[in-house]
């Protein structure tokens, strides 16, 4: 294959000295570009997905795009910027030896829009679904079981912190706790390490217990138990409240007590939500901490939401898991004070479920 000179230009449209011969190199950069002429590992090096998963996101675009005002942009061109800023967090980082895309910034800044608000629109309620089917269930609680004989696990439940630049409007608000700006999303994955629900709606200041008591989840968790559903939960760290929903850690153990024994099975089996959040991070690495989002909240989450659909579809092409020396894991700290239910009666119900899987032990 003949090798092309590789970057993504990130340059500004605005500028009212550029001259129409580089405007005419841009278009000519991007009609001469095939990344299906990359091998296999290439491809998804650059991408994060594989040329199956890819062509189902770039079919899925298209069908949208036919009255898209970015007429010098084809959807080939646009899902190659977009997959490529979702990989890299950056335009400016180059894509290999054998491809190219000459593109402007403000280019650049509205074809993600555009990716973004259709992709949020198509992809995310087909890939991100919390239901699941009682045989789902069944196996899912299997699954769970054989880590550390902890029973009835349907789901886990974690918090993480998406870094961004300090917002123009209450930017107070989005100052956490680690001392940075962020939106704290709610992750819940299933025993596949699929995301099965995520909410990106809230500043970095919301501790995870707020996060998941305004979540519809949560509503929709409740409204299950009150309509009779026995013996399923999410399993959440000491940061969320006890419930007959969600079972979390025993507080202040002493070593070698039989709660120390429940609080690491415990661990053990919710560790699969901490590593499903890692590998989201690592191959899209726009979400990593050592980069920080130059967008509105708003197009944080959208963000977050797309990332966690690309995620599910990797799942489901079977991208593979990339180079584990490419992995960053962030050190991970449980929030500080765990929140008791509103409702006493449920955390009494919680706690004698809680005690009752402690005795199975």
């Amino acid at each position: 294959m003949e090798s092309i000179a590789a970057a993504i230009f990130l340059e500004e449209d605005g500028n009212a000295s550029e001259n129409a011969d580089a405007k005419v190199e841009r278009r000519r950069l991007r009609d001469m570009c095939d990344p299906f002429q990359m091998s296999d590992e290439l491809f998804k090096k650059n991408f994060r997905l594989n040329k199956d998963a890819f062509k189902y996101v770039l079919d899925t675009f298209a069908e949208e795009t036919q009255q898209s005002t970015l007429t010098s942009l084809s959807p080939l061109n646009r899902v190659v910027a977009a997959l490529r800023f979702f990989a890299e967090g950056s335009y400016q980082h180059g894509v290999g030896t054998d491809y190219n895309v000459g593109m402007g910034q403000s280019t650049v800044s509205k074809s993600l829009s555009h990716f973004l608000e259709v992709m949020q629109r198509k992809l995310c309620p087909e890939w991100i679904k919390f239901d699941q089917s009682e045989e789902e269930k069944i196996q899912a609680k299997q699954e769970f079981y054989a880590k550390a004989s902890f029973p009835g696990v349907i789901m886990c439940v974690d918090g993480t912190h998406i870094k961004i630049v300090k917002p123009s409007e209450e930017g107070f608000l989005y100052y956490n706790r680690k001392g940075f700006y962020s939106i704290n999303a709610m992750v819940v994955c299933d025993n596949r390490m699929r995301i099965k629900s995520i909410d990106a709606r809230y500043p970095g200041c919301n501790h995870d217990s707020h996060v998941w008591g305004l979540s519809k989840l949560r509503s929709h968790m409740e409204r299950r138990y009150r309509e009779g559903e026995r013996n399923a939960w999410l399993l959440g760290d000491a940061g969320y409240p006890l419930q007959p929903w969600l079972m979390t850690p025993y507080r202040s153990v002493s070593q070698g007590s039989p709660q120390s024994n429940y609080n690491m099975r415990h661990s053990t089996t919710r560790n699969i939500v901490e590593r499903t959040i890692g590998v989201l991070k690592n191959r899209f690495r726009c979400l990593l901490g050592a980069r920080e989002l130059h967008y509105s909240p708003h197009k944080v989450s959208q963000i977050i939401n797309v990332a966690c659909a690309l995620h599910n579809i990797c799942i489901y092409y079977k991208v593979g898991d990339l180079n584990a020396n490419e992995f960053n894991f962030e050190s991970r700290q449980e929030e500080e004070e765990e929140e008791q239910s509103s409702d006493p009666d449920y955390t009494s119900i919680a706690n004698r479920i809680r005690d009752n899987i402690l005795a199975t032990f």
